[in-house]
């Protein structure tokens, strides 16, 4: 229910914290029963949990018999830098964690990105013990100078409540699990326009193109097998988050896309506004032919035009000198393997990546060789942010086995590429990658030339 004060106008925060009866019109008695039960009983202490003590950049914290991950420390290191920009360019912060474990991401939010508020929410209630233990570091406060709540609802409740209570927050943090996509409309319901979610996959299955139909069911994405698909998983996780804000009347645009092999675990960091996207160019469909190695995107209008430029049907109809050369075509047609509709546009965004780096510069996480890994990253997603690259990445063991010679040193190969006025980086996720805008056939001349 919303209460207004008479002072200050404002909805009261979070009724629904307080009082986790659920107020509802359905009639039946036996519903609303098997919900109180499964989502909303009052929260328990687990005082028999062990602490496990962990410190990320002087932030000490207990992850107790919560599900932790140490390699997940860049993501979140990446998460506070967001936060902490948003919160010096907009002049307030109220953050979600709406899967929020030990509440680790919480409290860094709190000290580090100095967030106003921070609902800290996790559906297992036996947590509660060790996250209340976590954030109580930070002064609680009271009224509308309270700095964080702590909750135990499923993550699609707390949003769409805060929805319901017109009660948006300028950051959404969504750490979910596997494939869930579930939460991404109750997510854009709850953010602030101009707000930032922070999404997450951790399916590699679906991004390997092993689950076709898990993919296509999550994300709206029938994903095929590619050499690169961890870099797919990114882009198939953009895209379903594209598609659900259209249909919401909002679009985003990518601000950094992270891929960590443990898990593995793609993050993506969106910023969302009003309006559809004036046009599709960015989501579209990927193509890989496996004869050539070739990679292409295609938009929704070119679906009937996809082929590879190695197998030209029309050319050899017509050519009946040969027809083991038709025979051979038809065969490349069969290699070309189609994923989509994914996000094809850039991963990133430079101008944003380059404020991040220098933040975290000034807070002495990069540079002197401090940090080098976090400033490796930040650096690289500059350089993938070249809007020239295309989808994919090729692999120098790959160009090596189809050309037949040794692998080609990377920085060699991509010095040559940029002489030849092609645009190339190194990937941020494979390390013997290349991202760039030529093709496979040129890349095994290349590599054949430098062995000369």
């Amino acid at each position: 229910m919303l209460t207004l004060t008479p002072e200050t106008k404002t909805l009261s925060p979070f009724p629904f914290l307080y009082n986790p009866m659920i107020r509802t019109q359905n009639p039946n008695p036996k519903i609303l029963i098997s919900l109180q039960k499964k989502n909303f009983s009052p929260p328990r202490t687990t005082p028999h949990c062990k602490s496990h003590y962990q410190n990320e950049r002087g932030v000490e914290f207990d992850t107790g018999g919560t599900f932790f991950r140490h390699e997940s420390a860049t993501g979140r290191d990446l998460g506070v830098l967001a936060a902490a920009l948003y919160k010096q360019k907009k002049g307030q912060l109220r953050v979600i964690d709406a899967m929020c474990g030990c509440g680790v991401r919480s409290l860094r939010y709190l000290v580090e990105a100095n967030a106003d508020f921070v609902l800290a929410n996790d559906a297992n209630e036996e947590y509660r013990g060790v996250i209340v233990k976590n954030l109580a570091k930070i002064d609680k406060g009271f009224g509308d100078g309270r700095r964080w709540i702590v909750s135990h609802f499923d993550a699609n409740s707390v949003m769409t409540e805060c929805y319901l209570q017109k009660d948006f927050f300028d950051f959404v943090d969504v750490d979910s699990f596997g494939s869930n996509s579930s939460f991404l409309r109750s997510a854009f319901g709850a953010i602030k326009m101009d707000g930032l979610l922070y999404i997450t996959s951790t399916d590699g299955f679906s991004s390997g193109g092993h689950r076709p139909y898990q993919s296509l069911a999550a994300y709206g994405a029938y994903v095929r097998p590619m050499p690169y698909s961890n870099e797919v998983g990114l882009r198939m996780l953009i895209g379903g988050a594209v598609r659900e804000a259209s249909v919401l009347g909002f679009h985003v645009t990518p601000l950094f896309s992270y891929y960590s092999y443990h898990g593995p675990v793609f993050r993506v960091m969106l910023r969302v506004n009003w309006g559809k996207l004036t046009d599709n160019r960015h989501y579209g469909f990927i193509t890989y032919c496996h004869q050539c190695g070739n990679s292409q995107t295609f938009s929704w209008d070119e679906l009937s035009l996809i082929s590879c430029p190695c197998s030209n049907a029309k050319k050899f109809m017509h050519d009946r000198k040969s027809l083991l050369n038709i025979v051979a075509n038809f065969q490349g047609l069969r290699s070309v393997v189609v994923s989509g509709p994914l996000w094809t546009g850039p991963l990133h965004n430079a101008t944003y990546i380059t404020e991040v780096l220098h933040l975290a510069e000034l807070w002495g996480w990069v540079g002197n060789g401090i940090g080098t890994d976090l400033e490796k990253l930040l650096r690289l997603m500059i350089d993938e942010s070249d809007p020239k690259l295309l989808c994919g990445y090729i692999k120098l063991d790959e160009v090596a086995s189809r050309a037949k010679v040794n692998s080609p040193p990377l920085r060699t190969m991509m010095n040559t590429m940029h002489k030849e006025g092609y645009a190339a980086s190194r990937s941020h996720i494979v390390s013997n990658a290349i991202k760039t805008n030529c093709t496979m056939t040129e890349c095994i001349r290349i590599a054949k030339d430098l062995q000369r």
